[in-house]
């Protein structure tokens, strides 16, 4: 596989910032999560921290960067652009969703401006499956891409104060699920009763970057069913492992 032209440049005295392409892309993604993984396995002693984004790496070093030229070029001698996507294990996560109108608090404004049911939004909604390009804004909150465009729509001009936990929203070309209450500007279209976040569980938030996220419409009774299970303690996600 031919690697992106990336650029390289200075952020601040102790990092440097690795950019690909701007565009949300899968082949950008786990080209980004490839280089950030060998980075964080090399033997470049300085690396006390590597942070990966959309389509961006900043590495920062325990010292001040002296020869920044230098330095760049033992970054380069990490990057294999062969090994993208061969050596990253993505997991498969089904989420609940209910999509009643107790809590689609903007699906009928959608399907109305759409031309359709409300149906028809939540099937386009639920039949994809959609990948984690970024987690970010919120502790747990997934920027997920993979939105059928039909469904692409912009954010509220009037972001509401307070969304409710769980609640699922649309952003321009991109869905996602509010962790925890907040305020926020996305159209929300349904619930979910998982937790996205859990600061008493090891790993708090169950996801990474690079997993795959699918909805499945639950019925009210289901949202609260599976949500007594959710406070128990004791309710799993369904999950597997898809390319390993």
């Amino acid at each position: 596989m031919n690697g992106f032209e990336l650029t390289y440049k200075r952020f601040g005295a102790r990092s440097i910032l690795i950019e690909w392409p701007s565009v949300i892309s899968e082949k950008v993604l786990y080209d980004v999560i490839s280089f950030r993984d060998s980075l964080i396995n090399s033997n470049i002693k300085c690396i006390v921290e590597v942070k990966s984004a959309y389509n961006s790496i900043l590495v920062s070093c325990d010292t001040t960067i002296d020869n920044v030229y230098d330095k760049i070029l033992e970054l380069k001698s990490q990057y294999n652009p062969s090994k993208s996507k061969k050596n990253i294990s993505t997991t498969l996560w089904t989420i609940p969703v209910c999509y009643e109108d107790e809590f689609a608090l903007d699906l009928e404004e959608l399907a109305i401006a759409k031309s359709c049911t409300k149906e028809d939004i939540v099937k386009l909604h639920s039949n994809d499956v959609y990948t984690i390009y970024f987690i970010g804004f919120l502790p747990g909150f997934f920027y997920l891409g993979g939105l059928d465009k039909k469904l692409h729509f912009p954010r509220r001009k009037s972001p509401r104060l307070q969304i409710k936990k769980g609640a699922v929203g649309i952003g321009g070309n991109q869905t996602g699920v509010y962790p925890n209450v907040s305020p926020g500007g996305w159209n929300i279209i349904g619930n979910s009763p998982v937790n996205f976040f859990d600061v008493s569980l090891q790993e708090p938030c169950f996801g990474k970057q690079g997993d795959k996220i699918k909805f499945e419409p639950v019925s009210l009774k289901m949202y609260h069913d599976i949500k007594i299970l959710v406070d128990e303690g004791v309710y799993h996600i369904k999950n597997e492992v898809i390319n390993d």
